[in-house]
């Protein structure tokens, strides 16, 4: 008996064994990440749940797509094309050597189902080719894992040196040295030293300054302080500028941005499948391909250093002398298209691809070994490794905390103002409010169509003037209007936002809302 056993031939026991150890393993996984899920609801992180969920979701779709290969890997092999387009576009010359031919003579032992039945005509893709995808659709869902944990604990620990900066606002230190009647030329201001010099006028020199400035200090302590101070000044009260915790703010940006950072979109499995196109011999990909996501991201990094200058010129531009803090203006001219999240996607993209390529050399040289023509040329392995890991230590550690400092800067402040427990009180409010409009709005008109009178027609004027007051309370609410205060403390914003809860039938106050923004 020759050949491969089919499962008539195969012992029973080996048939169990090999799927108790494959369920064994997939519980295991799902007992770990339900696990990571447990702590971070334990910890009230809702937009990291969320993002473990994409997670799932992305391995769940690359699951399908092996399981679509072993479905169709029949019908897929016995395709056939010429043999002069199948000689085209090959990742390798046309001469193999004989340790690639031994290697893939060992690999596999199945024939080609069109030579005996099409003269001049081969395989689109053989059942072999078709196995080893599978062993990178494996390997890039390995990476695409590895490199969301990686990427989410270097902007962690960048960020960690901020929580120092940002407990020092609360001394008397930091109020001494901040006067805020304090009269200062704009220029030696520290903030104005940094950012308001000759280079800074020229379009070009502005651009190649911010280019190295990534690299040495992306965020310096000033920078901080004064953006953190712009935006106290532009969306809360004055009040609120020793109680507000910017870095906490900041924190829970970033990990609601985690959820787009994590995510393979359509457009990016697209443009995946163009890289997989152009690893072909004669194009040199080793050369250009591995440069794209540093490329990006360099850019990205330098546009965000530049956007910090221009706050700081428009500060030159209002005046010589500044009255305490130098305030910068947020807005969303600053960015590209004025949209400010374009950034955090072409970050999205870098991460994605960067991923991609390592776990393709991976693949290659576990598959095909060091010697095969995928890793024939020392440049191309140097190439590939060391772009993979300075791309994702710039863009991880460098690039994304810069950009979720800096993207406060926009026209709008982001939900994510209030924690998680403020936000959910807030919501409910929110929606007992509608509740309580539609009811009214049904029970006026009930009583119009039935008992037509002057003392209906009185009632549901009065009832306008409640649902225009209702409804304007919804809109203040839902609008999370900047000009909240958050001189409130902790305890009183609990004790309000418990008794909007517990009382849905009584009107939102048209007064201002006063919350106080805490960890």
């Amino acid at each position: 008996m020759g050949g491969a056993r089919s499962l008539e031939e195969t012992p029973t026991w080996a048939v169990a064994l090999v799927c108790f150890f494959l369920l064994l393993i997939s519980i295991l996984m799902d007992h770990i990440f339900h696990r990571i899920a447990h702590y971070f609801k334990k910890q009230r992180k809702k937009a990291l749940c969320e993002s473990l969920a994409k997670i799932k979701s992305e391995l769940m779709l690359m699951g399908f797509i092996s399981l679509l290969l072993t479905v169709l890997q029949g019908p897929i092999s016995r395709i056939c094309v010429p043999e002069k387009l199948a000689a085209t576009w090959h990742p390798c010359t046309n001469h193999v050597d004989r340790y690639h031919n031994s290697f893939l003579l060992a690999a596999g032992s199945s024939t080609d189902q069109c030579a005996p039945h099409h003269q001049g005509k081969v395989a689109l893709v053989s059942a072999q080719s078709i196995h080893q995808l599978h062993i990178f659709i494996f390997v890039l869902a390995l990476f695409h894992v590895l490199y969301c944990i990686l990427t989410l604990a270097l902007a962690t620990a960048k960020m960690k040196r901020w929580k120092r900066w940002e407990e020092e606002t609360k001394t008397p230190q930091y109020q001494f040295s901040h006067d805020p009647e304090r009269f200062r030329l704009t220029r030696q201001t520290s903030f104005g030293r940094r950012h308001l010099s000759v280079w800074t006028t020229n379009p070009v020199l502005i651009w190649i300054v911010c280019f190295f400035r990534q690299f040495v200090c992306s965020v310096p302590k000033v920078d901080y302080l004064t953006l953190r101070h712009g935006f106290v000044m532009a969306h809360l009260a004055p009040q609120s500028h020793q109680k507000f915790d910017f870095m906490q703010y900041i924190e829970r940006t970033l990990e609601e941005d985690f959820k787009v950072v994590v995510e393979i979109s359509p457009p990016i499995w697209f443009i995946t499948v163009l890289f997989l196109l152009f690893h072909t011999h004669g194009w040199y990909s080793y050369l250009w391909m591995p440069f794209i996501p540093l490329i990006i991201t360099v850019v990205v990094g330098s546009k965000l250093q530049v956007i910090i200058t221009k706050m700081g010129l428009r500060i030159g531009e209002r005046g010589d002398i500044v009255k305490g803090t130098p305030v910068v203006q947020p807005g969303d001219d600053l960015f590209w298209f004025n949209k400010p999240q374009l950034m955090l996607y072409l970050i999205n993209f870098v991460l994605f691809q960067n991923a991609f390529q390592l776990a393709f050399f991976s693949w290659t040289a576990l598959q095909f070994g060091m010697e095969s023509c995928f890793q024939s040329k020392t440049e191309d392995v140097v190439i590939k490794i060391s772009m993979g890991i300075l791309v994702q230590i710039l863009c991880s550690y460098v690039t994304l905390p810069l950009y979720a400092l800096v993207t406060q800067m926009g026209s709008n402040m982001k939900p994510t103002i209030f924690n998680e427990r403020v936000a959910s009180a807030l919501r409910n409010w929110h929606q007992s409010a509608k509740s309580n409009i539609k009811k009214k709005a049904g029970s006026s008109s009930f009583s119009q169509t039935t008992t037509p009178s002057p003392i209906t027609s009185k009632s549901s004027r009065s009832y306008d003037a409640d649902s225009l007051s209702s409804s304007n309370g919804a809109k203040a609410h839902s609008s999370f209007s900047t000009s909240s205060s958050f001189s409130a403390s902790s305890h009183h914003r609990d004790i309000d936002v418990a008794q909007q809860i517990h009382e849905p039938h009584q009107h939102l106050p048209q007064h201002e809302i006063q919350i106080e923004a805490s960890k």
